[in-house]
């Protein structure tokens, strides 16, 4: 319930996996979009490899339509960037994602928008000097 209430109290869930996909979700879900979440499974000893992704995953229901956020993946790999220590990369890349937000023009439609996936991605890019033009 508090996670519900207070969503912005919370930094870090912890939980079994089942119990974590399902608290990520609703969290996502209240604060805006699943297309914006990143998520991680750490393995804090280092000895397995950690898996960062979307909080939504696949998204099969919408797979090859074009219409996903993908804000989600660019985010889960800005926090793979900090897991590494690469710390000028996940600011470029956590920057870029958030800037593109910020200035409102490229909006899939879970964000109220008629832009396509590629959209996003590209006004990513724009701003992390890797694109041409930011898409109309």
């Amino acid at each position: 319930m508090m996670l519900i209430q207070h969503p912005h109290a919370f930094d870090v869930l912890v939980a079994s996996n089942l119990f974590g996909d399902v608290l990520s979700e609703i969290g996502a879900a209240i604060t805006g979009s699943l297309g914006l979440a990143p998520s991680a499974n750490l393995n804090p000893p280092r000895t397995w490899p950690s898996m960062f992704e979307p909080v939504h995953g696949s998204a099969p229901d919408i797979a090859g339509q074009g219409v996903a956020n993908p804000l989600a993946a660019i985010l889960s790999a800005a926090m793979m960037f900090e897991w590494l220590g690469e710390g000028d990369a996940t600011a470029a890349v956590r920057g870029a994602a958030i800037e593109t937000l910020r200035e409102g023009r490229v909006r899939t439609p879970d964000l109220g928008g008629t832009a396509r996936t590629s959209d996003m991605g590209a006004a990513v890019l724009v701003r992390l000097g890797a694109g041409r033009d930011t898409p109309a």
